[in-house]
This record gives C-alpha cells, sequence and structure tokens, in this order.
C-alpha cells in the first residue's frame, strides 16, 4: 500500500458506510483504510485501452469490465481493493452495484510507490479469490506485462509479455497487441 492508514480500528462494515461519503478512494485491509494516490497520464490511458478492449471483446456477453473506481472485496484478506481493471462473470457481482467479490480476471498498471506491493501483498490476496483464473502486472516503464495464470492444479503460473508482445488473455480469450495497449502513451 506504501500510505500510512488514514483510519485504522474500524470493521469492513463500518468502513463501507464511511468511505461512500469520502472525497478520495481508500482501500481497507485488516481494520485500517489506506488513502489511494491519483494516477499520471500513462496509467490512466493504459487502465482505459486494456478496459476498452475487454469491454467490446466481452460485450454481449454475461461478463463485465469495471476500471479502477469499481470495489473488490476479498473475505480471506479482510481487504477492499479497487483493482485497476478487472471482469467478472458472476451473477452475483453483477446483482451488486457497489462491490465485487468474484472476478474472473484482474489487471494492476504499476506505478513506482505501488509496485512492491502489488507484485507481493495484494497479488498474494487476490490468489485466495477462487474466481480469480487470472492476474496482469503491466509495467509502465518497460511496456512489458507479467501475466499469471491459474493451472488445474491451482498453481500460478507467470506468463511473462516482453515490450512490443501481444498479450494473451487466456482467461476471456483475448489477445491485446502492444499498440493496442500502449495507445497514446508516449515512447520513453
Amino acid at each position: 500500500m506504501g500510505n500510512a492508514p488514514q483510519k485504522s480500528g474500524f470493521t469492513a462494515t463500518d468502513y463501507l458506510a464511511w468511505e461512500v461519503a469520502q472525497p478520495e478512494r481508500h482501500e481497507y485491509l485488516g481494520g485500517e483504510a489506506f488513502a489511494m494516490a491519483g494516477a499520471e497520464d500513462r496509467h490512466v490511458t493504459v487502465t482505459m485501452n486494456l478496459a476498452f478492449a475487454l469491454r467490446q471483446h466481452l460485450a454481449g456477453s454475461p461478463c463485465r469490465t469495471y476500471m479502477s473506481d469499481m470495489r473488490l472485496h476479498v473475505a480471506a484478506a479482510n481487504g477492499y481493493f479497487y483493482p485497476d481493471v478487472l471482469v467478472t462473470c458472476s451473477l452475483l457481482d453483477l446483482a451488486s452495484a457497489m462491490v465485487n467479490a468474484e472476478p474472473k480476471l484482474v489487471a494492476e498498471v504499476l506505478s513506482p510507490g505501488t509496485a512492491a506491493y502489488d507484485r507481493g501483498l495484494k497479488f498474494s490476496h487476490y490468489r485466495s479469490l477462487p474466481s480469480l483464473e487470472e492476474f496482469l502486472l503491466i509495467d509502465l516503464d518497460t511496456r512489458s506485462t507479467d501475466g499469471y495464470r491459474k493451472g488445474a492444479d491451482g498453481l500460478w503460473v507467470l506468463h511473462p509479455f516482453a515490450r512490443g508482445e501481444a498479450v494473451t488473455l487466456a482467461s476471456v480469450a483475448l489477445e491485446v497487441s502492444a499498440a493496442q495497449l500502449f495507445a497514446e502513451v508516449p515512447e520513453d
């Protein structure tokens, strides 16, 4: 998370009621709420590019694509997070206006302040979601993507995509070209 707790010592129910009234977003983990930092242009653009590609691909299906304002509940971690992109095909999630809990795919666009957390502790929390099949970490600086897929044996396997390579999303049967993923993001 990187940020100091903004509020601590309250229940998940208290957090949900409190969060609705806050001008900024906060993630919640084990009784503490952490303010979310704003994102830079590249981050927002790549998030949007991926979400649009997913939304267009999944149009007409029972699956929905959400960007960074949809809260994700991870019960095993007693946490609520705001992933950059998530896809859910769950009827339970589709019936909830504020919180998803059964994503099929989650993607995080890395920023310098959150990269270690996203790769480590946050990914360990996400792995506790039985519905999650695929997790993406998109590195803006190297323009590479680490895709993790859960195998039939329950083990997570890394599928790296180097700069310039298309990203294959097995969970939703979609290939996103590097040009599409990084469209309108200036080269370093």
